[in-house]
């Protein structure tokens, strides 16, 4: 008989908390809590927002009249903690202090593990994270830049990449360790990872803007044009990351980071919107096939994935020019939710080993 858990995910962003509650593969609820900028900018440091988004949690599951005390676990987001290697791991004291300091950054995502940890343990049960942003599997060959003083560096979408390459492997009759894939996650930044017998060898930093540019990243730009603006004197060096990261892509050339508006412009006839747009999909195509050099053309499939997968133009674009490759799988959306529960399960059934960060 199989076992039934019953798991509480938290996944916090810059403005929003994401929770839910699933019952093995079953939601029993969801909910997304939103943060005006007044709540949050009394606050210092991402840390400091511990105690108030906690309480909204707790007060939200409340209002859905859900007993605390028929979970089996806790599972959040894994934040900027030191680099590891994917999988599932039990929130302990070293983790939370690095989750405070921000090791590797500070980002709402720090929040998860913190949170996850103070709920379990007041119901004495075991917090978790699962394929934290800092996965690192690299192979030596990734980690050179060029430039010895600088190394580069996996930060990512490891949670859902690896989530849907499981889903692929699974639709193949194997599991994740028997295939070669490369998984793209089009999101606010597009993370284009290279998936060898279950690790993930290479990516590109997109959390940093590197690869292709998206939504809100510049993607990698010509280094001697980027370097004279640098040091032109008309910027200051957070409005340079910020034309980088958050303020780069389709923002800086269409005013707007949502697709649906962009295809709007489309239709409209706005054929500087579809040069860009389709851009954005030659870019991505052309990193696929940079992609699949790693791994010597043995790709199993290339799997697209995230909210930027929903466009049906835009997967088309980018199938068009990388299907000679391997077959391309789609699954859109981000099921962050459910792939950091579906960890803790494998877990608590014994499928997999839990790891122990230090």
């Amino acid at each position: 008989m199989k076992n039934s858990y019953k798991i509480l995910a938290i996944n916090p962003g810059s403005t929003s908390t994401k929770i839910a509650i699933y019952e093995n593969d079953n939601l029993v609820f969801k909910e997304t809590i939103s943060h005006s900028n007044s709540d949050l900018e009394k606050f210092d440091k991402i840390s400091d927002q511990f105690e108030y988004r906690k309480e909204i949690i707790l007060d939200t599951i409340r209002e859905q009249k859900f007993n605390l005390s028929e979970l089996n676990a806790v599972v959040g987001r894994g934040g900027n903690m030191k680099p590891v290697e994917g999988g599932t791991y039990e929130v302990n004291e070293e983790m939370v202090r690095d989750l405070i300091i921000g090791v590797m950054g500070q980002h709402a995502s720090n929040l998860g593990g913190i949170i996850a940890d103070a709920i379990a343990k007041d119901l004495e049960l075991s917090a978790y994270v699962v394929d934290p942003v800092v996965v690192d599997e690299f192979e030596d060959y990734a980690r050179i830049s060029g430039i010895p003083e600088i190394k580069r560096k996996s930060k990512d979408h490891p949670l859902n990449q690896k989530a849907v390459a499981r889903l692929a492997a699974s639709e193949l009759g194997g599991v994740y360790s028997d295939y070669n894939f490369v998984v793209v996650h089009m999101g606010g930044g597009i993370s284009i990872g290279i998936h060898k017998k279950g690790r993930i060898i290479d990516v590109n930093n997109c959390l940093d803007g590197e690869g292709t540019f998206s939504p809100e990243r510049a993607g990698s730009l010509p280094v001697g044009s980027l370097v004279e603006m640098c040091f032109s004197g008309k910027y200051t060096m957070q409005e340079i990351k910020k034309k980088i990261t958050g303020k780069g892509g389709l923002v800086a050339y269409l005013g707007t980071n949502d697709a649906r508006e962009v295809k709007k412009k489309i239709a409209e006839g706005d054929e500087y919107a579809k040069l860009i747009y389709e851009t954005m999909a030659y870019q991505t195509a052309k990193d696929i096939g940079a992609a699949s050099t790693a791994l010597k053309g043995k790709i199993d499939n290339i799997v697209l994935t995230g909210g930027l997968a929903y466009d049906e133009d835009l997967v088309q674009w980018i199938k068009e020019r990388v299907e000679f490759i391997a077959p391309v799988k789609v699954y859109p959306g981000e099921n962050e939710m459910q792939a950091m529960v579906q960890g803790v399960i494998r877990i608590l059934n014994g499928e997999e080993k839990l790891k122990v960060y230090s």
